[in-house]
């Protein structure tokens, strides 16, 4: 009985020496195959990482570069750049990581004979039923990663995206955060933009309408508007503001009691609505000192002139009453008191 036993363990050791001995060369070209798949794997994330990231530390030196200079003025400030540079950057190292290691997670399994259809099959419908399951998120991301991309929008810009307005505070792949006019904060998804108004990219327009009576002289208020228009272009801060002529464009609009007069600038943007209070401040000024009266106040002349008595607010209205023998009247005749009978005997 114990030969037995020591035969079969010695046939059950020669069996594995032999097993080994015949598929340890494979084991070993498996084993250094995948060990070659995640070296290389690990080494070009580790590069695509550090480039990405130079690139991004390259964009930000050229928002820092700019920043206070009239270039940096006219285009976007650092922070809205850093911000979008960084935005980009974690989004380009996310994609380059995940693909990168799924695809030497994938290698390794094919190294080790082990069937990938069906894996790859159950992968697609999980993905396809989450991909359901969360569309509005995977959109309000998708939205955000080309929103940032195209620039369309960044911190510091007041835009009007549909269904909120304000100032831009922070821009994330998921949600859009801003500011109203009221300090209210506003979340909006990125999926939900339909549409995008910026008010602060390029150049802005600042408008201002002036009602003067009909009877004034127009080359008078042209002239007047260019003397204010000179002294507000060469006076700061409002000669960077401007960034064109202050013109008089006509009449906008001629009535019976008005008339109104258009004048327009060109302005840095987001700095319209500072220029139009500062225009609409000095025209008034220079308009009351040069004589020409705005419509709302009082006409020129007419606090000297004295009022005329009404003749007719002494007469009476005329009345029926008045004559005696009119039906008017004779209704209105008292009542004469009843006799009281006399008894006799």
């Amino acid at each position: 009985m114990a030969a037995t036993t020591t035969d079969d363990a010695a046939e059950s050791v020669t069996n594995a020496a032999s097993f080994i001995e015949e598929n340890w060369a494979t084991w070993l070209s498996i084993g250094l195959r995948i060990l070659l798949i995640i070296v290389i794997a690990a080494a070009l994330r580790s590069v695509v990482r550090k480039a990405l990231t130079k690139l991004i530390s390259r964009m930000n030196t050229g928002a820092e570069a700019v920043e206070g200079t009239a270039l940096g003025g006219l285009l976007v400030n650092a922070e809205r750049r850093r911000q979008r540079s960084e935005a980009i950057g974690s989004v380009l190292r996310s994609v380059a990581s995940f693909l990168i290691l799924g695809t030497a997670a994938l290698m390794v399994l094919a190294a080790l004979k082990i069937d990938l259809a069906p894996l790859l099959a159950s992968a697609g419908v999980a993905g396809v039923a989450i991909g359901f399951g969360a569309r509005n998120l995977v959109t309000d991301f998708l939205s955000g990663v080309f929103m940032i991309m195209e620039d369309q929008y960044g911190v510091g810009d007041k835009i009007d995206a549909g269904v909120a307005s304000g100032e831009v505070i922070e821009v994330g792949l998921r949600v859009t955060k801003l500011r109203g006019d009221n300090g209210e904060i506003w979340y909006v998804r990125n999926g939900e933009i339909k549409r995008i108004g910026n008010l602060s990219q390029g150049w802005a327009t600042a408008g201002v309408d002036v009602q003067v009576r009909p009877s004034e002289n127009l080359a008078h208020i042209r002239e007047v508007v260019k003397g204010v228009a000179d002294t507000l272009a060469k006076e700061s801060p409002w000669d960077e503001r401007l960034w064109g002529p202050v013109e008089v464009l006509g009449l906008d609009e001629v009535l019976l009691a008005s008339m109104t007069v258009k004048v327009s600038a060109k302005t840095m943007p987001g700095q319209q609505f500072a220029v139009e209070r500062e225009l609409r401040w000095r025209i008034k000024e220079a308009f009351d000192a040069a004589g020409i009266r705005i419509i709302g106040g009082l006409p020129a002349g007419d606090e000297d002139e004295e009022a005329t008595p009404d003749p007719t607010a002494a007469v009476a209205a005329p009345s029926a009453l008045a004559n005696p023998t009119s039906p008017q009247s004779l209704a209105t005749a008292p009542i004469p008191a009843p006799q009281t009978p006399r008894i006799t005997k």
